[in-house]
């Protein structure tokens, strides 16, 4: 098969879990290339979270928040044991480390260090030896800010999750943020590009709203998938279909940015339903007769991973992007 390049582009636990699936495929050199199913991969990670451990940091050193970049440098490496479980090791006494993760004083270290926190994600890849790149949506220090139905604007990633209602419009302040160069060659270069899984409004579109993302997206050849979360969010997607997350994310960007979807076709057991239905969740509907309606076409497997949440099964949606989007290479 010819080598793909993907970009996966995202936030959260649910990037993470695909770029951990996916990074058995990745060649080691460049000159393996045409032995592995993925000659390069490249992650877009969004840098607004602005609570626990990064919003400290954040607002007390004037870096980017660190911790979803450190999920994504871990997920990648070759060697999740020791150096892993070092960055992901959290202080839990101490004042003023209680609270923290390793992973992310360094990346926080090593930003002043360097001057650079693009170079300082660069080194810990290389200290890691992570499988792949990875790469901050844009290096500004940039807020979230959502207007609601009811005509409330609410400030903030963490109180925009915790918020009740209806999104109406998300925004970035300041509004127009600058990404980095390597994220749009990467996406004109890319063979796949894939949105999520995660937060639909926290993790996903921020990083839609970085000045020519989405015009990347839109006029790049690649394979454009969206991988919706298994579960809806209290207070961010109630409710919403399937469908209705693809016309938020063109609603934000006034394009039509995507060609497939990835259908999970196996229920959640009722105990775990249960659970979360407590919660105000359940399971994200699938409804297809909407999403063919608006030129899209599907991929279904069982993509469930129960261990008392819920949690897409990297290997299995590794394999179907492979089996499917690398080794078929289906047309646009």
């Amino acid at each position: 098969m010819q080598p793909a390049r993907i970009v996966a582009i995202g936030g959260g636990t649910g990037l993470s879990v695909v770029l951990r699936g996916l990074k058995k495929y990745v060649a080691l050199r460049p000159h393996d290339g045409g032995a592995f199913p993925i000659s390069d991969l490249a992650a877009i990670v969004t840098v607004t979270d602005d609570g626990g451990s990064s919003g400290r940091l954040r607002r007390e050193y004037r870096i980017l928040p660190p911790g979803d970049i450190r999920n994504c440098l871990v997920a990648l490496s070759d060697d999740e044991t020791l150096l892993g479980q070092l960055f992901q090791y959290r202080f839990h006494a101490g004042r003023g480390l209680r609270g923290h993760s390793f992973g992310n004083l360094f990346l926080t270290a090593l930003s002043h260090v360097t001057g650079d926190f693009a170079k300082a994600v660069r080194v810990s890849g290389e200290v890691l030896a992570i499988r792949g790149r990875i790469y901050p949506s844009t290096i500004q220090i940039i807020s979230l800010e959502a207007l609601m139905q009811d005509g409330r604007v609410v400030k903030g990633e963490t109180k925009i999750a915790r918020t009740r209602g209806r999104i109406r419009q998300l925004r970035l302040v300041p509004r127009r943020v600058k990404p980095l160069p390597e994220i749009i060659e990467a996406i004109e270069r890319a063979t796949l590009i894939l949105l999520g899984p995660g937060s639909l409004y926290t993790s996903v579109i921020p990083n839609l709203l970085v000045a020519g993302v989405a015009d990347a997206i839109a006029r790049s050849k690649a394979t454009r998938i969206y991988i919706p979360n298994l579960m809806t969010q209290p207070g961010e997607t109630d409710g919403m279909s399937v469908s209705a997350h693809v016309r938020a994310i063109y609603r934000h960007t006034k394009r039509r940015l995507l060609d497939w979807v990835i259908i999970n076709e196996h229920p959640i057991s009722p105990g775990v339903a249960d659970r979360y239905r407590l919660k105000g969740a359940e399971p994200v509907r699938a409804d297809l007769e909407s999403l063919q309606k608006l030129g899209l076409r599907c991929a279904f497997d069982n993509l469930v991973e129960e261990h008392g949440v819920v949690r897409h099964d990297s290997a299995r949606l590794a394999q179907l992007l492979i089996e499917e989007f690398v080794a078929r290479r289906p047309p646009r």
